[in-house]
């Protein structure tokens, strides 16, 4: 039997899918016009299953980078040997390999129909990787784990389409520049990302921008969740305005959903979250709640509140909802809570290292902005200005370099009102004063913007409906540098 009926009966003897004509033309192809090679160069040698036009192809690849010419004749004298030619087929079978060109712009239908089988290929790898794992008794490997781990496989398969680039081309990059920058003149205030619902706050970040990592942090009772609850009922009003097929995914490690529903349902009817938990309101405060609770039922607000979950865990989750579901997006409350999965003990800094690069990747991967909070450390409470600052994160150093955007939240008020002197002094009165001054004031301080500059952004906070809102007076957010 000849050599190149062997290369023939290879690709019958496995049932995988695969075409070894459509392979054959494009090897073809390229051996008699080697600028082709450019037009499916996204493609390697994986794309292939028979294993001698694996072989040829790299062969091809490896000549082509060296700006060698890649024909029947080079690839001839590119083998060691004679007896390594006649393993893909001899010369024989080069020669043949030209007879199945086609024309450039075919051969990017084969080189499509090649990336389709490999997919197939690729996803009953996966079936079989998950059956094995399934049915191995002694494997230390959970089956929520094992879920994940398919569910990744999975995704990362539907992500990366047809060909997808490396690189893009500067004017591609100008067009999108060109575009965010048209949408921001259109939009009313110049917003291009996921509006807050704050105006002072979008006035200097444009909204929540995709890919980016923003940290809203501070100390205990400052307000954190208060706040990124109030921007994801903001962000899902108007997916919900709009009409759009999309989703706001909330991860809770510190609350329950019940809790921060009760924060919304507060915030909206306007009962004290307090009342609402201890049921201390009357009839016209009970109907306001059922009336708005009504009105927010169909939301497209998520709420996952898995304690201590993995970083892992919460990509594979927020993947799946925006497969699903739709995705514009996500936050963390709050990063201290959560778990590497890497268990070899390498110290806390370390693992909010990768948390926090995790959930940077996820930002790029998904594209949609990732907003999550973060505890200060207690330095904070040793100084005399309890302002934070940078330096006050705690394992501050990822944190702070991961992120595109760090705000904190701050309310002097929290910390005067545990300096009351005794009642009838000098001072009680000039306390008394100045607690009127600062009574539901609150800062939003942008210690740190990739693509702008910081500044203090002034707000309302009124703790009983848990809800950060605008100043009164418009005052356009102080800058610090």
């Amino acid at each position: 039997m000849s050599s190149l009926k062997n290369v023939e009966i290879l690709s019958g003897l496995d049932t995988s899918p695969q075409n070894l004509e459509a392979e054959q033309t494009v090897l073809g192809t390229i051996l008699l016009s080697n600028e082709i090679f450019d037009e499916i160069a996204d493609i390697n040698e994986d794309f292939f299953f028979n294993p001698i036009n694996k072989k040829i192809y790299k062969i091809i690849s490896d000549l082509m980078a060296k700006g060698l010419l890649a024909n029947p004749i080079t690839l001839k004298n590119f083998f060691s040997n004679e007896d390594e030619l006649n393993e893909i087929g001899g010369s024989e079978y080069l020669v043949k390999l030209t007879k199945f060109s086609t024309s450039k712009l075919q051969i990017k239908y084969y080189a499509n129909l090649l990336h389709d089988l490999k997919i197939r290929r690729n996803l009953i790898d996966i079936s079989k990787e998950t059956l094995e794992e399934s049915q191995n008794k002694n494997s230390e490997i959970s089956a929520e784990q094992i879920i994940e781990s398919a569910e990744k496989k999975l995704f990362d398969i539907a992500e990366r389409g047809k060909f997808n680039k490396s690189y893009v081309e500067f004017k591609e990059a100008l067009l999108e520049t060109i575009a965010v920058a048209s949408s921001a003149y259109k939009n009313e205030g110049g917003i291009v990302g996921v509006p807050t619902g704050l105006r002072d706050l979008d006035d200097r970040l444009g909204g929540l921008h995709k890919s980016d990592l923003l940290i809203i942090a501070g100390r205990p009772s400052m307000g954190k969740t208060a706040l990124a609850t109030n921007i994801a009922f903001h962000a899902a009003r108007q997916i919900q305005e709009n009409n759009k097929k999309s989703t706001v995914t909330f991860f809770s490690l510190e609350m329950s959903s019940e809790q921060l529903s009760t924060r919304i349902l507060s915030e909206q009817s306007r009962v004290k979250s307090n009342d609402i938990r201890k049921g201390n309101i009357n009839q016209d405060e009970f109907e306001k709640f059922i009336e708005s609770s009504k009105n927010l039922e169909n939301l497209p607000l998520f709420i996952d509140d898995t304690p201590a979950i993995t970083i892992s865990t919460l990509s594979n989750r927020a993947r799946r909802i925006k497969r699903l579901h739709g995705l514009d997006l996500i936050i963390v409350d709050y990063i201290q809570l959560m778990k590497s999965g890497n268990y070899r003990n390498e110290g806390r800094v370390q693992e909010v290292a990768e948390i926090t690069q995790g959930l940077k990747a996820l930002a790029k991967e998904l594209d949609v902005p990732v907003l999550a909070l973060s505890q200060l450390s207690r330095a904070v409470e040793q100084r005399d200005d309890k302002k934070p600052q940078l330096s006050d994160l705690r394992e501050s150093g990822s944190i702070e370099q991961d992120a595109d955007v760090v705000m904190f939240v701050y309310r002097e008020e929290y910390y005067e009102e545990k300096k009351e002197p005794r009642v009838g002094t000098a001072e009680h009165v000039e306390w008394q004063e100045k607690m009127s001054l600062i009574h539901g004031q609150a800062e939003l301080i942008i210690g740190k913007q990739r693509h702008g500059p910081t500044g203090i952004i002034r707000l309302e906070f009124e703790s009983a409906y848990t809800k950060f809102k605008d100043c009164l007076l418009y005052t356009s957010p102080s800058p610090r540098d």
